[in-house]
C-alpha cells in the first residue's frame, strides 16, 4: 500500500511532572484537561495523549481520575461536534503497580494507550522502569480490550525489545512506533538519531516523532523529512514556543499544522488517522 501523504498530528497536553508554576497555559483538572482536547482537536489534532493529576497536581494513575477525565473528555466533544482519538498512558506514578498501570485502560478501553516497551534511568533522577513482567501484562490487556498500542521508543534498543513481544503475538503488527527524543539518559533529539531509529524499523510499521525542549521543532523537521507518519507536539514535551515565550497547547498544535503543511503533507483527521494506524473505531 502506498504511503499516505496525511500527517497525524497528537497533542501530549499533560504529563505527570510539569508544575502552572512553570507552564501557566497547563491543564491539569478534568475540567481544563477536556476543554484542551476540544481545543487542540479544532485545531488540526486528531489525537490527544493524556495523563492524570492528583488534587496536589502530581501524576497519578487513579482509575477514578481517568474516568473524570475521559467522560469529561467524551461530553465536551460530544457538544462540540469534534472527532478525535484518546491516548491514554500507561506510564505509571510513584509507588503503583503494574496492574494499576493498565486498571483504567480494562475499564475505560480507549482507542489508544503508550505502550513503553523499555526501562531507562530518567535524566539520572529515577529508574523509569518497564519490566517484561508489565509489557506482557499491558500487551494482554491492549488485545482483549482491542487497544491501539503507541509503542514509546526512547532508545534503540527499545526497537528491538519490541520484537519481541510482536514475536510472542502479545503485540500485533504493523505496529505504530512514537519516537520521544531529547530525554536525559536516552537518545538525543538529533537528525542522525530520527534517521538512525527510522531505518530501524519493521517493513509496514508507523512512526512518529516528539522532541523534548530544545529539540520539539528540530525533531518535528527532522521528521518530517524523514517520511513520519505523524507528529507529536504539546506541553507535556515542550512548554516553549520560542525562547523564553510560553506557549499553549492550541499553538504547538497550530504551529505544527503550519509546518506540516509547508513542507506539503495534509493533516489527517481522526477518521483517516483510524485507517492509517489500523484503529477499530469506538463509540463514547
Amino acid at each position: 500500500m502506498a504511503k499516505s501523504n496525511k500527517v497525524i498530528i497528537c497533542a501530549a497536553l499533560t504529563g505527570a511532572v510539569t508544575p502552572k508554576e512553570k507552564s501557566p497555559n497547563h491543564p491539569i483538572t478534568p475540567d481544563e484537561i477536556a476543554a484542551d482536547v476540544v481545543r487542540c482537536a479544532k485545531a488540526g489534532a486528531a489525537a490527544v495523549h493524556l495523563h492524570a493529576r492528583d488534587e496536589q497536581a502530581r501524576g497519578t494513575m487513579s482509575v477514578d481520575v481517568f474516568t473524570e477525565i475521559f467522560e469529561k473528555t467524551r461530553v465536551a466533544c460530544t457538544e462540540a461536534g469534534v472527532d478525535v482519538i484518546v491516548n491514554l498512558t500507561t506510564s505509571g506514578a510513584v509507588g503503583c503497580t503494574k496492574e494499576q498501570r493498565v486498571a483504567h485502560i480494562e475499564k475505560l478501553k480507549p482507542e489508544m494507550m503508550s505502550y513503553d516497551v523499555g526501562s531507562f534511568n530518567w535524566d539520572d533522577a529515577f529508574i523509569y522502569d518497564n519490566s517484561p513482567d508489565f509489557l506482557r501484562l499491558a500487551g494482554k490487556v491492549a488485545l482483549e480490550n482491542d487497544v491501539k498500542p503507541e509503542i514509546e521508543i526512547f532508545d534503540s534498543g527499545h526497537i528491538l525489545s519490541t520484537a519481541t513481544y510482536i514475536k510472542e503475538g502479545l503485540l500485533k503488527a504493523p505496529a505504530h512506533y512514537q519516537f520521544v527524543l531529547g530525554v536525559g539518559g536516552a537518545m538525543q533529539g538529533t537528525i542522525e538519531n530520527v534517521l538512525f531509529l527510522r531505518n530501524m524499523l519493521p517493513e509496514g510499521a508507523t512512526w512518529s516523532a516528539t522532541g523534548i525542549g530544545a529539540y520539539h521543532l528540530p525533531v518535528m523537521y527532522a521528521a518530517l523529512a524523514a517520511g513520519c507518519d505523524g507528529l507529536r507536539v504539546g506541553l507535556e514535551d515542550n512548554v516553549y514556543m520560542s525562547r523564553g515565550v510560553k506557549a499553549s497547547n492550541v499553538q504547538l498544535v497550530e504551529r505544527a499544522v503550519e509546518i506540516a503543511k509547508l513542507y506539503g503533507r495534509e493533516i489527517a483527521t481522526a477518521g483517516e488517522t483510524r485507517e492509517i494506524l489500523g484503529i477499530t473505531r469506538k463509540s463514547w
